[in-house]
């Protein structure tokens, strides 16, 4: 399958200019990436766009990046999180959000539907007691668990968030928001060191995670001290 089809849908997506109002803006861009995602899946297969994402011409990479966001499985996983140290800045961060969409996305439409469904509650036991369901019927489903280590964490429980996230990164160890999500707890708990090395390697999988630049900086210094 040619790129040129996808280059041509990609073009077509509005760009925000100096005027526009936001909201009808994104409005604009919500309603024109659903008529892109049902174009692709109709045309180009995840494997297609697999290897359309080390394409040479970045234009075809960015769509690609975008499009496996829209339509891909975890079965990317791998190839995404690899262009997230792509030269293009477009590319990478663009690949930063497509991997948080298909981790939620999963192997399981149904474990996905249940998880989306559960992130609206607002009660704090009872998404900690629907994770847990989730958990269960889904062992495999990473995002589950870094998501029960987001209610742990809020909760001050910082030794289960940091076991939590260690299950995600076993089962998904390109999983950048669980790595950092240790350094948070490491760092609530005063172990500087363990935050550092969560830090560097969350900063390792992922590169955009520009805002952990400055943390690592001021817990080197801290740790060497």
């Amino acid at each position: 399958m040619s790129a040129a089809l996808l280059v041509e849908w990609y073009r077509e997506l509005p760009q925000m200019h100096a005027g526009d109002d936001p909201e009808q803006w994104s409005d604009h861009m919500h309603k024109a990436l659903r008529q892109f995602r049902r174009k692709v899946r109709v045309r180009y297969n995840e494997g297609t766009l697999q290897r359309l994402l080390d394409h040479d011409a970045v234009t075809v990479r960015r769509a690609a990046v975008l499009a496996l966001g829209l339509t891909g499985s975890i079965h990317s996983n791998a190839a995404l999180a690899r262009k997230l140290h792509d030269e293009d800045e477009l590319v990478s961060k663009t690949a930063s959000d497509s991997l948080w969409e298909i981790w939620f996305r999963g192997d399981s439409d149904e474990a996905a539907l249940e998880l989306q469904r559960v992130m609206h509650l607002t009660d704090h036991q009872q998404i900690f007691d629907e994770l847990n369901a989730i958990i269960r019927e889904y062992p495999d489903y990473a995002e589950a668990y870094n998501q029960r280590a987001i209610v742990h964490f809020r909760q001050g429980q910082f030794q289960r968030c940091i076991a939590d996230c260690e299950r995600t990164l076993e089962q998904n160890p390109f999983h950048f928001g669980a790595q950092a999500g240790m350094g948070q707890c490491y760092l609530k708990l005063r172990k500087y060191s363990s935050a550092l090395q969560a830090f560097k390697m969350a900063l390792d999988i992922n590169p955009t995670l520009t805002d952990l630049c400055e943390t690592i900086s001021e817990l080197q210094g801290i740790v060497e001290e």
